[in-house]
């Protein structure tokens, strides 16, 4: 049996009274002494610290590594420019989906894959077996922590201890090597992406193991007059879902496309070629859509719940919930085509009980645009 691995930062999780659990191969604080909706309502009004250090991190450079991250993604990195970073599938020959990253521009010849935790192995023995030329791949994982700080405080709080030009102004930019002063006077380094897996502003730090536990008090103690708390994987959950955030094992699988996703957005079909392009193509228009369920009756519709129209099944939940800012029950679904419109009434079987619901807009919750 496999033993789960520590963040080098559960020693603060378990001084802080998180409640450990097992996720993803890690050991990770699903909340804290304040629960899950104090957690939420903290991101989406003040902020939140997160640890992700559990997301894997893999390099591709040489002169071969453009032309690869070309190839492994739906999206065009040869559009590019240094500290841009991109979302994207990376699909498999049938069009279906390995997994769901983010790709990030360090040079011309040097890209950076984070790739979701519970796919690190498979993704990492995807992407080796299929470069090819030129190019080195290096998993960094285990060098590398993550810290993640959301919330619409988030700028103000990195402020107090990164200077203005180390701070990324543009969602989906990064600065590459980002000075933070530490509590004790020292100065770390650090990656500070404006990215988030919230639905709010907010930066994602990568920094070394070393630095992480101090980064994360220095964090803390910074953000303390405006409400910063630590917050475990519960509200991580909550606030992807309210914005609408795939997630991968739920939304996301090896059979879905991304146009079947929901997030056919990312996936350029005017691309010269990436792999699974052709398969997706072959498959045309998407005959079953993700979408937003509004629970109108009681209870909680929550993965595997199976949906019905006029008695017939017609579709399954990937994912549900009740969304703390938002004040509802609501759950992402897959559903034919022709009932997948806004206002289609259906009913969902929770535990053997049908409940009423509708399908709403996605997403769920948007951040209100600044003023």
């Amino acid at each position: 049996m496999k033993m789960e691995k520590k963040t080098p930062l559960y020693e603060c999780h378990v001084a802080l009274g998180g409640k450990i659990v097992p996720f993803a191969g890690y050991l990770l604080p699903v909340q804290y002494g304040t629960g899950v909706i104090a957690e939420h309502m903290a991101v989406r009004t003040k902020a939140g610290l997160f640890d992700v250090s559990h997301m894997a991190e893999i390099l591709l450079e040489g002169p071969g590594a453009l032309k690869n991250a070309n190839m492994l993604t739906t999206v065009f990195v040869d559009e590019m420019s240094d500290g841009q970073v991109k979302y994207s599938p990376m699909c498999n020959e049938q069009g279906g989906i390995v997994d769901d990253l983010m790709v990030y521009r360090l040079h011309a010849d040097k890209y950076l894959f984070v790739v979701n935790a519970a796919n690190h192995e498979k993704d990492y023995a995807w992407m080796k077996a299929h470069i090819q030329g030129d190019v080195k791949m290096t998993d960094i994982s285990e060098e590398v922590a993550q810290i993640a700080l959301q919330g619409p405080a988030a700028d103000r709080i990195l402020a107090k201890i990164c200077p203005a030009e180390d701070i990324p102004s543009v969602y989906y930019t990064f600065v590459p090597r980002g000075k933070i002063t530490l509590s004790s006077g020292r100065v770390a380094e650090a990656v500070i992406s404006k990215t988030g897996y919230t639905g709010e502003d907010g930066f994602e730090l990568y920094c070394s193991c070393a630095d992480a536990p101090e980064l994360w008090n220095t964090l803390l103690d910074a953000g303390k007059e405006d409400g910063l708390i630590p917050c475990g994987l519960g509200a991580r959950d909550t606030l992807r879902m309210e914005a609408a955030m795939p997630l991968y094992g739920h939304e996301l699988n090896d059979q879905l496309t991304p146009k079947e996703s929901g997030i056919g957005y990312f996936c350029k079909m005017d691309k010269p070629d990436f792999i699974g392009k052709a398969a997706i193509e072959k498959k045309g228009a998407p005959t079953v859509k993700r979408v937003g369920l509004s629970i109108v009756g009681k209870g909680i519709a929550r993965e595997h719940c199976d949906v019905y129209i006029n008695g017939e099944k017609v579709g399954v939940v990937t994912s549900g919930t009740h969304c703390p800012f938002i004040g509802k029950a609501i759950a992402m679904a897959y559903l034919p085509t022709a009932f997948a419109t806004v206002g289609q009434q259906v009913q969902v079987d929770v535990r053997g009980r049908k409940i009423d619901a509708e399908v709403i807009k996605l997403p769920f919750y948007k951040k209100p645009a600044k003023a």
